[in-house]
């Protein structure tokens, strides 16, 4: 069961995920199950005048921001995915970043920008190159999995997205 993107044209950031985890893909919203830190992360960093839950998920675009994964295969980690299927996916990816026209496409984890973009290792925070026209930004995932990241930490890195987005967040859609 594939996780319905959750997308429009010209918005500020979409945040893509590398791939759903189960839990996300059988409740059909994205960043579900309580560990995961993406809700309060989106809220401290600036994003959300409050903190969202899973289940409201479809409102982010009331918020200029969009969500998707890179791979659509839901796993219960994302090193359950091989590299083909990062492959598999990149044109159709690409396409659809293309077509919405973000401002901002902000990986969340650098495993599927890596595998997209060809490099080996990349740094945290905005890329010089763009991916289908938009500005990137490489985040860490907010996966409760992902302990190398304290909540401050993850915090501090979206809200230098916001810091870039703002003039684009506060305007109207």
């Amino acid at each position: 069961m594939a996780l319905e993107d959750i997308l429009a044209e010209h918005l500020a950031v979409v945040f893509c995920g590398i791939n759903p985890g189960l839990l996300a893909a059988a409740q059909g919203h994205h960043f579900a199950g309580r560990s995961n830190r993406f809700w309060r992360t989106l809220h401290l960093a600036g994003f959300t005048p409050h903190e969202l839950r899973a289940q409201d998920d479809r409102t982010i675009v009331q918020h200029q921001c969009g969500l998707t994964a890179v791979v659509e295969r839901p796993t219960a980690r994302a090193d359950q995915l091989s590299v083909e299927e990062f492959h598999t996916a990149a044109a159709d990816f690409e396409r659809k970043i293309a077509r919405h026209a973000p401002r901002f496409v902000a990986f969340l984890g650098k495993a599927a920008y890596c595998a997209l973009s060809g490099q080996r290792d990349v740094a945290w925070g905005r890329q010089t190159q763009p991916f289908a026209q938009s500005s990137v930004w490489v985040l860490p995932n907010p996966s409760g999995r992902n302990r190398a990241f304290s909540q401050a930490q993850l915090v501090d890195a979206y809200r230098q997205l916001y810091l870039a987005a703002i003039d684009r967040l506060n305007t109207a859609p």
